[in-house]
């Protein structure tokens, strides 16, 4: 078995803006705590946005919603009734001096201390190094976030499984936020997380059989309760792909893992060295030892990948 919970492409992300392949993307912060993100549409049609009352994020729990924002599409129409007000919100947005984010459009530092930022991403790519055939497949999305103290912790690393005679690579790792994992408890029969908590994993592999550069593999979801996941790569049929084609594996010189942030919370990468072929001399033999104790460590609790070690 490859791996468990795999997401249809593009799967649920709660704080993305409902719009996609934005130009001229702004943000401003007032000091009542609110958000206004301004934007050009595809269409060439300006948008702004306001988003306010959450930060941060919920551990997990099945009788409690995750937080998320209230928002207006309408500039404050909605919510003030005031169709000019997003013309005199009052910027008190300062300079960002948070820590690095990958995917950054723009960041600032509000005058509560607390951060606020936008990224973009492609989380539709379809799987297995296949090139997008439809323009939604290519699109770039963005996520707003708003946090203040540590961003959740993202974990990738890489090792043979045993369970197969070594004769892949497999990837693995973890997603946490202030100490605890990130899962969700309810998904669709396609994988799709159904609740705020859920959260997905993009992994992409560079220079691969499917070509030279970055390619999507799949989007797999963090495990309840553990918070970890486990792939490894093998010749597979998609089925999120039209005809379930044969397709190679994905074994890559590199690996990456972008993910969602938690709640609120900004969105994440990962990324770790290949291994290459199991030789089975002492130095691999060595490395696996110690890959494998982490392996454990990683995954410990997870019935699913203590079968794929």
């Amino acid at each position: 078995m490859i791996a468990a919970g795999v997401l249809a492409p593009g799967a649920f992300a709660s704080e993305a803006l409902t719009d996609v392949n934005l130009r001229d993307v702004s943000l401003a912060v007032n000091a009542q705590g609110e958000a206004l993100v301004s934007y050009v549409r595809e269409n060439g049609q300006p948008r702004h946005v306001l988003l306010w009352d959450a930060v941060n994020a919920l551990p997990p729990m099945t009788d409690v919603a995750q937080v998320r924002f209230k928002r207006d599409y309408a500039g404050g129409w909605r919510k003030y009734h005031d169709a000019s007000y997003w013309k005199h919100f009052r910027n008190a947005c300062e300079p960002y001096d948070g820590p690095e984010l990958p995917f950054l459009v723009v960041a600032c530092k509000a005058p509560d201390g607390s951060f606020w930022a936008v990224q973009s991403w492609q989380r539709r790519l379809p799987h297995r190094g296949v090139d997008a055939w439809l323009p939604a497949q290519s699109a770039w999305n963005f996520d707003v976030s708003h946090w203040n103290g540590p961003l959740a912790s993202v974990e990738l690393y890489v090792d043979w499984p045993k369970t197969f005679n070594y004769e892949t690579e497999q990837i693995f790792g973890r997603f946490t936020y202030a100490g605890q994992p990130v899962h969700g408890f309810r998904t669709t029969t396609s994988g799709s997380p159904t609740d705020g908590y859920g959260r997905g994993l993009y992994i992409d592999t560079l220079d691969s059989a499917y070509g030279g550069g970055w390619k999507r593999e799949t989007s797999i979801l963090f495990r309840n309760p553990s918070g970890s996941f486990c792939y490894s790569f093998y010749p597979t049929n998609d089925v999120s792909l039209p005809g379930h084609p044969s397709r190679p594996a994905g074994n890559g010189s590199r690996y990456r893992i972008s993910v969602i942030g938690p709640g609120v919370t900004p969105d994440l990468q990962a990324e770790a060295a290949g291994i290459g072929n199991y030789s089975g001399g002492a130095d691999d033999a060595e490395l696996e030892r110690k890959r494998l104790a982490l392996y454990d460590d990683v995954t410990a609790g997870d019935k699913f990948c203590a079968t794929q070690r």
